[in-house]
């Protein structure tokens, strides 16, 4: 056992690990040792300790063997500053990533602040074969790319895709969702032009509907689209 696992283990709790498993069905149960997600905090402060070797081997030594062992990675990742040295680690470990859990707890500061420089890498992930590449890449279009600097041209390409991946698929429809909510003009015009695939179509209504931030005539509206 390496002194990270070993780390993580002092804050096992398997009770919440038969929980995550049942949550994260593409994983064997085998592959949680039970961190609870408050814990991470007092993980991080015990590595900061150790040798910056045992750190540095942590983050190359993939694939590793737990669950909690990529959220710890996500978690390390998240808290680079400097955005060549992050994109260089998310970049490494991407092809890593195994489940929505870990994809989804991305949201390193300093990609946000360079946005300018992570889109091109974006499309290039959105458009992988592999899916858990392909969520990120729509997972931080979505984080990043939806506000005040938002083009109707960033929704071309997620909605040009044909998955047969749950992840992606369910992405995609948290994204135009989410689009729904905060560019509701561009966004509508994909669903009422059709241009997502029919369970995709219909998720991303459902949850546009089941959002508080989507007013009454809006979600009335959505709900004609819906398709059988």
């Amino acid at each position: 056992m390496t002194q990270i696992q070993k780390i993580l283990f002092k804050y096992q709790d398997k009770k919440y690990a038969d929980f995550s498993a049942k949550l994260v069905p593409t994983l064997p149960r085998d592959a949680f040792i039970g961190v609870r997600s408050p814990a991470y905090k007092n993980v991080i402060r015990e590595i900061k300790i150790l040798p910056p070797a045992v750190l540095e081997d942590f983050l190359a030594d993939l694939p590793h063997k737990y669950h909690e062992e990529n959220c710890l990675q996500i978690a390390i990742i998240n808290k680079i500053k400097n955005y060549e040295e992050c994109l260089t680690a998310l970049e490494n470990f991407l092809p890593y990533i195994n489940s929505w859990a870990v994809s989804d707890g991305l949201n390193p500061a300093v990609l946000k602040k360079n946005r300018n420089l992570l889109l091109p890498k974006l499309q290039d992930w959105i458009r992988s074969e592999k899916p858990f590449i392909q969520r990120v890449g729509m997972l931080l279009l979505m984080k990043y790319f939806l506000d005040d600097d938002f083009k109707a041209e960033y929704l071309e390409l997620p909605a040009a895709i044909r998955s047969d991946q749950y992840y992606v698929n369910m992405m995609t429809a948290w994204l135009f969702a989410e689009a729904l909510v905060k560019q509701w003009d561009t966004a509508i015009t994909f669903i009422q032009e059709k241009k997502l695939d029919i369970w995709t179509h219909n998720k991303a209504i459902q949850k546009a509907c089941e959002s508080f931030r989507v007013s009454p005539e809006h979600k009335e509206y959505l709900k004609g689209f819906r398709i059988n």
